[in-house]
């Protein structure tokens, strides 16, 4: 809910009903020193109160209006110039959130107050600390509507959307991934896993929704399977799409299939139209590559904005060249219960590369970028296998530049950058170089 555009307007508009009651009460029940100390400030009639509040109330409303078609213009050019898949981070953006919060807050606040004024024959009651707060909150608003206005130009520029984009990854990444490389998989556990696998009769859990996986709750898995003594297979992981009445989860073991366990286990998933980055760095790494994908076509032809991706790209995926990623065998005190769906360094890699180098075909900086790319990240792993896939992402990318990069001049600096990355990484470069 904290990411949707209306619960934090929500929440503050409550507020500030609620701190007008409050307010109100507070000018009804208590004798007021300041009110009588300074009437300049304070003492202004039903009429002259009702007439302020009005007019601020009014020019909330209005600016609510105003930053609302803001917001929509904003998203609007980004969709176009960049991706839709980053909607999302504005959606998410709580100052966007606050801002429209604020100004509709101080409508209602207005409101609240405007409704317990009276004057004339029905008798005189003005709530002057509350109006006097409205005229505070007025000046707030002024305040939030500069800095609205500052922070809407500055975050739909590529580099700070770009930016966001990665820092959100990583730090998906972070909460994710444990530092290590003891990855666990069957082979490294040997041929009996294998084996034992192979033996068992599996039993197909169907999905009850179409969409897309956007997160998984483990711990509700584990202890699923550990209850009923099952083992489990995700036939579909996060970030996957999945059909309605499809395999979603196997499951092996001695207890029957049942109305109960398929709705245990479709609990578990968290299926919505879309994906979210909060389980799914592969969702992360996309929005980056299409904003590169969309600099790099022939409409926009905007190479800085894919050099810039492929920076963003390169430290994610620095981030990740440490990480223990794959974790497919799932154990509860020793015995498995789960066969996971997870990524891996290999299929990330490809995530955030594959498509870049093949739109890039004669971008010289782009190509040149994408083997400086791999450069650093080769020199933060010591992983022989991780090494070996960005050997052979250097050997794609080689290939590329030498089908449709003609002039000797432009490969002097993908010569040298490929010279560097062969040298770090040493005996597991298998490309084959420039002739």
């Amino acid at each position: 809910m904290r990411s949707s555009f209306w619960f934090v307007p929500a929440v503050i508009v409550l507020s500030a009903v609620a701190l007008a009651i409050v307010l109100i009460a507070v000018d009804a029940s208590v004798d007021l020193y300041g009110i009588e100390k300074w009437p300049l400030l304070f003492g202004a009639g039903a009429g002259g109160a009702r007439a302020l509040l009005m007019t601020v109330a009014s020019s909330m409303i209005t600016v609510a209006g105003v930053v609302f078609s803001i917001t929509i213009v904003a998203l609007a050019l980004t969709s176009t110039q960049y991706t839709s898949r980053v909607l999302q981070n504005f959606m998410r953006d709580h100052i966007n959130q606050m801002v429209l919060g604020v100004f509709v807050g101080i409508f209602a606040y207005c409101l609240v107050v405007l409704r317990t004024i009276r004057g004339g024959d029905e008798g005189t009651f003005v709530p002057s600390l509350a109006v006097m707060v409205g005229l505070i909150l007025a000046f707030v608003g002024i305040f939030f509507l500069i800095y609205f206005i500052h922070h809407i130009s500055v975050s739909i520029q590529a580099s700070n959307i770009l930016a966001a984009a990665a820092q959100e990854t990583i730090a998906t990444v972070d909460h994710l991934f444990s530092e290590g490389l003891d990855e666990i998989t069957e082979e490294e556990v040997g041929g009996q896993l294998t084996m034992f696998l192979a033996e068992q009769v599996w039993s197909a859990i169907p999905a009850r929704k179409t969409g897309y996986i956007e997160n998984v709750d483990v711990d509700a898995l584990l202890a699923l399977a550990r209850e009923r003594g099952i083992i489990l297979r995700m036939e579909r992981g996060v970030g996957e799409f999945v059909v309605e009445n499809t395999p979603l989860v196997s499951v092996s073991g001695p207890s029957g299939l049942d109305n109960q366990i398929t709705a245990e286990l479709n609990a578990v998933y968290v299926i919505s139209r879309q994906r979210t980055v909060e389980q799914d760095v592969a969702f992360g790494i996309r929005q980056i590559v299409d904003i590169a994908l969309k600099a790099l076509s022939p409409g926009v032809n905007d190479t800085t904005t894919a050099v810039m991706s492929v920076d963003y790209l390169t430290a994610v995926l620095v981030r990740l060249s440490n990480r223990r990623i794959a974790t497919r065998l799932w154990l509860d005190q020793g015995e498995l219960r789960v066969l996971a769906r997870c990524p891996s360094f290999e299929s990330l890699l490809a995530e955030a590369f594959d498509q870049i180098r093949q739109n890039a075909k004669a971008n010289v900086a782009v190509l040149t970028r994408l083997l400086q790319a791999l450069e650093t990240i080769a020199g933060q792993t010591t992983n022989i296998q991780r090494k070996r896939a960005l050997s052979q992402q250097a050997d794609l990318i080689v290939s590329v530049a030498l089908r449709t990069i003609s002039s000797a001049h432009d490969r002097v600096e993908i010569e040298a950058s490929l010279a560097r990355l062969s040298h770090i990484l040493g005996g597991h470069f298998q490309g084959t170089g420039f002739p």
